[in-house]
């Protein structure tokens, strides 16, 4: 409903009430308590000060591309400084470098590809966020445009007239905001996802191309609950950190090969405006709690198109395929842990279910970067390790159609027949093509049945 001076009993279109006091005043006419629980951002008036500051600074001039992600990048910080995030210590860094060093040469024995010679670095999680920020922003790029564009052209559309000629000049205030928006949302689930992770692979893609990293304080967060020595736990995982580093630097064309899933998938985001008239019906713009559910609840995502099932299907086998290599490699290479059965199946679980920051982070973009058949994938290398060697098993990376496909997730043990299968109808053609070309297909004018 459009705003009316006249009755100030009339309720008023939330979305022009907000533009309105925007324009009016920048940010005087909000309630920050109120905008923080909307957002899900914190209470602190102090910080809330300091949000604002930079949401009126967002309003006022253009951002970096449709997404702010310098907006996104500051807020990941403080999310990431919350609860105390000190700098690693002296004897925190060397324990690091040096199970990281142990863990390139437990892998040699186990691994056709060479050490990467990176130096170990214990990072807080502010570090891992100005780390990572950069491969988060190749990450979500394609998604957050698509989405900030939707949602931008969304605004616009359900605009009042009266609303857009009162805006004018200031236009580019409203084609920035689904961007800033997108890059708020952003920054609060990578700084809580630093909370989490332990090293710059966690999530299977190299978060930090060319270093090799762990949490120190994150690690000794993960292995409070679990009765095994903290030694123990730091060599486990800093194998698993090794191995992913290993095989995104000697498989070059394995991270691009996911990004491109995921750009397919984006293309195919837009918003779906009955949902958001669905929504409008069911939110109580004046309960904080019940818009922050919706917004969680993606409410403005669309059903995925086929298209868009297909690359998401793609991304998962293949971090499913990047997992079960890792976790395959890191049993090997730390057969002789006293816990490495029980930390193995720690670690598997943790990766299948994902946690709290994951699930946020799924519900932002769409996307879940989690290995759902992580165990078929490692039952699958553990099969080609055994009828191929190490060699034979490593060489499958050298190039994407050479992965294995889901089918052969649900029949590893099958899938040397398939492939030799494919290879043998390959030869088949091959030659068929080259007798063509040779004319070996020509007719023999002797052969009389040949002759018409």
């Amino acid at each position: 409903m459009t705003p009316n001076p006249s009755n100030e009993d009339t309720p008023k279109d939330p979305l022009a009430e907000m533009i309105a006091r925007l324009m009016g005043g920048g940010a005087a006419g909000f309630d920050p308590a109120e905008l923080a629980k909307a957002a899900g951002l914190p209470s602190d008036p102090q910080a809330m000060a300091m949000i604002m500051q930079q949401v009126q600074s967002m309003f006022a001039s253009a951002g970096d591309g449709p997404v702010n992600w310098t907006l996104a990048r500051d807020h990941a910080r403080r999310v990431a400084a919350t609860d105390s995030d000190p700098a690693p210590s002296a004897a925190e860094r060397r324990d690091v470098d040096e199970a990281l060093r142990l863990a390139e040469l437990w892998l040699d024995p186990v691994t056709d590809f060479a050490r990467t010679n990176l130096m170990g670095q214990a990072w807080s999680r502010a570090e891992w966020v100005e780390a990572s920020m950069e491969t988060w922003r190749l990450l979500t790029e394609p998604v957050a445009t698509s989405i900030a564009t939707a949602l931008s052209a969304a605004i616009a559309q359900q605009l009042p007239e009266e609303m857009k000629t009162m805006m004018g000049g200031a236009s580019s205030m409203l084609q920035n905001m689904g961007g800033a928006m997108f890059g708020m949302q952003l920054g609060q689930a990578v700084g809580a996802l630093s909370k989490e992770v332990l090293g710059s692979t966690d999530i299977g893609i190299p978060l930090a191309q060319g270093k090799m990293a762990l949490l120190p304080a994150n690690v000794a967060a993960f292995g409070a609950g679990l009765d095994i020595a903290p030694q123990e736990i730091m060599l486990m995982l800093a194998v698993r950190e090794a191995a992913h580093v290993r095989l995104f630097t000697h498989v070059p064309w394995l991270a691009g090969h996911l990004l491109g899933a995921i750009e397919r998938y984006a293309r195919g985001i837009h918003i779906d405006m009955s949902k958001i008239e669905d929504a409008a019906r069911e939110v109580d713009p004046t309960n904080p709690e019940s818009v922050q559910a919706a917004l969680s609840q993606g409410v403005f995502m669309p059903e995925r198109t086929p298209d868009q099932d297909s690359a998401l299907a793609r991304m998962e086998t293949t971090l499913a395929l990047v997992e079960g290599w890792v976790d395959e490699l890191t049993a090997a290479a730390t057969a002789n842990l006293p816990s490495s059965d029980a930390l193995r199946e720690t670690v598997r679980r943790r990766r299948a279910s994902g946690g709290p920051a994951e699930h946020a982070f799924a519900s932002l973009v769409g996307l879940e970067l989690r290995p759902r058949r992580l165990r078929e994938a490692a039952a699958l290398w553990a099969q080609l390790g055994a009828e191929r060697g190490i060699a034979g098993r490593d060489a499958i990376w050298a190039h994407p159609d050479l992965l294995p496909s889901a089918e052969d997730l649900d029949d590893p043990a099958g899938f040397s027949g398939r492939r030799r299968l494919l290879e043998s109808t390959d030869s088949d053609v091959d030659a068929a093509l080259e007798k063509l070309l040779s004319g070996g297909f020509d007719e023999d004018p002797d052969d009389p049945q040949e002759r018409p």
